[in-house]
């Protein structure tokens, strides 16, 4: 069995098109797969970056220290659970965000502790996101973000679809990237994009 580590923020919709594939796999495929929050702020930190997308990094370290909280003090099965249902309002329903009032909503909804939100204005757990995504770069480099995963101890960026590969399709495509990735002098397969992400 393929063990599956997947790397995510709740901001990337890319990252969400490749999290809803990886549940296909899973779905078609018998693998032992994990979601692991990471953080764009914390990669991002120090950067010179254009304006609007400095703000959005500035916004998105209190859900993300929602989410490294909950893998903390809750564990991996809350993390999956909480991502799937603040990314179906953020990208699927196209919602926005996500908020403080949206995050506590969904931390209701799948039954996780309410002092979860504690964490949202917590400064404490950044060195946790900063960890969390130095472990990250230190698997596939600085210069990538999420989605990243590892499977069976072989990591890269990717993959980076704009729809969501289902059924045997799903497979293929993972039995792709695990086959290209696995292969050590391979380094990148890449191709302009010309669509946004579409999450049906």
């Amino acid at each position: 069995m393929d063990k599956v580590d997947f790397y995510f923020d709740v901001h990337c919709p890319w990252a969400w098109v490749s999290s809803r594939w990886i549940l296909e796999v899973e779905a078609n495929k018998e693998i032992d797969l994990t979601f692991r929050p990471m953080s764009l702020a914390a990669l991002n930190e120090g950067r010179d970056l254009p304006e609007a997308y400095r703000a959005k990094m500035d916004n998105s370290w209190a859900p993300m220290r929602v989410v490294f909280a909950a893998e903390e003090l809750c564990g991996s099965d809350a993390v999956k659970a909480l991502y799937t249902a603040i990314g179906t309002r953020v990208h699927t329903d196209g919602e926005g965000g996500p908020s403080r009032e949206l995050v506590a909503e969904e931390v209701a909804k799948v039954g996780l502790p309410e002092s979860l939100m504690d964490a949202w204005d917590s400064p404490e757990w950044d060195d946790a996101l900063r960890r969390g995504q130095k472990k990250v770069s230190e698997l596939v480099g600085d210069d990538v973000g999420t989605p990243t995963i590892t499977v069976n101890g072989v990591s890269f960026f990717g993959p980076v679809l704009s729809s969501i590969p289902r059924g045997e399709d799903a497979v293929r495509v993972f039995d792709g990237a695990v086959a290209l990735s696995s292969y050590p002098d391979f380094y990148e397969l890449k191709r302009s994009r010309n669509t946004s992400p579409r999450f049906d």
